[in-house]
């Protein structure tokens, strides 16, 4: 009996770590699909870059595992949960207990209805495994296409066109990264982004892979082609939900979960890309390691704390663009007069900086070649620092951010 955790990701081990402090002595057991120990989803594209190697990309051995009392199960795939009995059905048949439960299964690459989407040569980046298999294409591709411009589809375009590929990216949205930027913003991304080698195509539609057997190349519904020895589809992921569905447990987008990270079933609790707080799944690292440490805290006993959602904060890892976006970046219809939005922009040194300001305080921003401002605008947000007095001088060159955290 004791603490059983099913996903090796980045929500699966913050909470085995987090357990082996809190709960010392209560055994913990890891169920892994992969046969591979934990490595970190976002550095997947340097690995494809040749950037890192195997061993670097791995977070620890199996021995900083065992000494905290965890157990890994490497291969192990979970095909079926018994919460009444307390239970898991492995694929080889074998059954095992667990006092309490945490499901951190993730999520799967989507791709949408394209035409020839399964031939050879089509892949998805959401594991080592395809990280592999898309490094191998690579050594022998000229061009490759990247359907989706999101976070992972640029710094995977990025680590193509690192390895000599000419590259074509394909984005179904009339300007980049709508979540992360504003218009004017995405026209300075875009700008620092193209090159001889990289072509953007916006406001583009996949409809067919073209190739009499593998893939070699695209036609958009509009008509236009273009050749590719290797594709990448990158348009999101859905959570992994069909094992707690099969359970029986409640689905609201991921796997329902209260402010605990408790499920509707006793003893089971989520966290991760599988998990849906107040119908929402928000698909990245800093809610996947906040939402794991209280669901880690909760199944030790500790009920006082709890989760109220993750600021939402994403950053472009790709050599030489520094881009990080925070919060609310563009107001809802209906509600601009609420907020107040100060911008600066140097197209000519790829510099964009906005900050969003409600109420006094900062509620989002947007910082690309601006790697120096994030963590003092972070820590504003977090700490709902009142800035009204210096608004106008907020995005001056050589303004102290960090003096207005010292007020408070």
């Amino acid at each position: 009996m004791g603490f059983a955790i099913i996903g090796n990701g980045v929500a699966g081990n913050t909470a085995a770590l987090a357990l082996s402090r809190i709960a010392a002595g209560i055994p913990i057991d890891l169920y892994a699909a992969e046969p591979h120990p934990y490595y970190p989803r976002p550095l997947l594209p340097e690995f494809i870059a040749g950037e890192m190697d195997r061993e670097r990309l791995y977070f620890k051995p199996a021995s900083w595992y065992a000494e905290r009392g965890i157990t890994l199960h490497l291969g192990r795939t979970v095909t079926g949960l018994e919460p009444k009995e307390h239970r898991l059905r492995l694929a080889d048949g074998e059954i095992a207990s667990y006092d309490r439960l945490l499901v951190a299964t993730g999520g799967h690459a989507w791709i949408p209805p394209i035409e020839g989407a399964g031939k050879p040569g089509v892949f998805t980046l959401r594991t080592l495994e395809d990280a592999l298999a898309i490094a191998e294409r690579a050594r022998l591709a000229r061009r490759a296409i990247v359907i989706g411009c999101g976070l992972l589809g640029l710094e995977t375009g990025r680590a193509l066109q690192a390895l000599g590929l000419g590259v074509s990216m394909i984005e179904f949205m009339p300007r980049l990264l709508p979540r992360q930027l504003d218009a004017e913003g995405a026209e300075v991304l875009q700008r620092l982004i193209e090159g001889p080698e990289v072509r953007l195509v916006l406001n583009a539609a996949a409809e067919t892979v073209l190739g009499t057997g593998e893939a070699e190349g695209l036609r958009l519904k509009d008509g236009r082609e273009f050749e590719a020895d290797l594709i990448l589809v990158s348009a999101g992921m859905r959570s992994n939900t069909e094992l707690a569905q099969l359970a029986g447990l409640e689905i609201n987008r991921g796997v329902a979960v209260d402010r605990h990270m408790r499920t509707s079933a006793k003893d089971v609790y989520a966290a991760g890309d599988v998990a849906g707080f107040e119908g929402r799944v928000y698909g990245i690292v800093p809610a996947a390691i906040a939402q794991a440490r209280v669901a880690a805290a909760n199944m030790a006993g500790n009920e006082s704390v709890t989760y109220a959602g993750t600021l939402p904060s994403t950053t472009l890892k790709v050599t030489g663009i520094d881009l990080t976006s925070l919060g609310t970046i563009v107001p809802e219809d209906g509600r601009e007069g609420e907020y107040r939005e100060l911008r600066y922009s140097d197209l000519d040194r790829g510099v964009y900086r906005k900050l969003v300001l409600k109420g006094g305080s900062i509620v989002g921003a947007i910082l690309l070649g601006d790697k120096a401002s994030v963590q003092p605008v972070t820590k504003l947000i977090d700490q709902e620092v009142d800035v009204s007095e210096h608004a106008d001088s907020l995005l001056d060159l050589g303004f102290d951010l960090s003096g207005l955290l010292h007020q408070t």
